[in-house]
């Protein structure tokens, strides 16, 4: 089973990554042992072995390895709501002048968990997490608002999370 599930990582695929320049080159193994962890991040590294072909110590380097170069991290994911976050918004940001210094001033501040650059109507796109809509306002108005380079914001409050998944694989 080992050789079908390394087997399936294509010379193709490892291409097509080594010409974006994302990174650590990562090779089959590696590959699955992640898929693996993004089935059940709690494994056991013996289980993962058997499925990849190694040790359950050479599984063990290797996600400390993939680990200390920032390839994954393994996290409990916790929905807000039931850990004391009862409201979660995405917020549009509109930057003058440099998009880098207003995503770093943000990622700085603990409310916000997920901050993307992008291109379209917003330059950043903010995930802020917040206790109740006192301290969403207080985030946004007080603390995003006032970052220099920040024109302006557009704030998308979450009714409901309907699907929060990480199980992408791996290319």
């Amino acid at each position: 089973m080992h050789s079908d599930v390394v087997a399936s990582r294509s010379a193709e695929h490892r291409d097509s990554r080594e010409s974006r320049n994302a990174g650590p080159q990562l090779d089959a193994v590696s590959l699955a042992i992640i898929e693996q962890l993004q089935e059940d991040g709690r494994r056991p590294y013996a289980a993962i072995g058997k499925a990849v072909g190694l040790s359950e110590a050479a599984v063990r380097q290797r996600v400390q390895k993939l680990l200390d170069q920032g390839v994954m991290q393994i996290v409990a994911v916790t929905d807000p709501l039931t850990v004391g976050f009862r409201r979660q918004a995405m917020v549009g940001v509109n930057v003058e002048g440099d998009v880098e210094s207003v995503a770093d001033a943000l990622t700085a501040m603990s409310e916000c968990e997920y901050v993307v650059m992008t291109a379209g109507s917003f330059d950043l796109m903010v995930e802020i997490v917040c206790e109740d809509d006192d301290h969403l306002l207080e985030v946004i108005n007080k603390r995003i608002r006032a970052v220099p380079g920040v024109r302006s914001t557009e704030s998308f409050v979450y009714l409901k999370l309907k699907k929060q998944t990480y199980m992408w694989g791996t290319r």
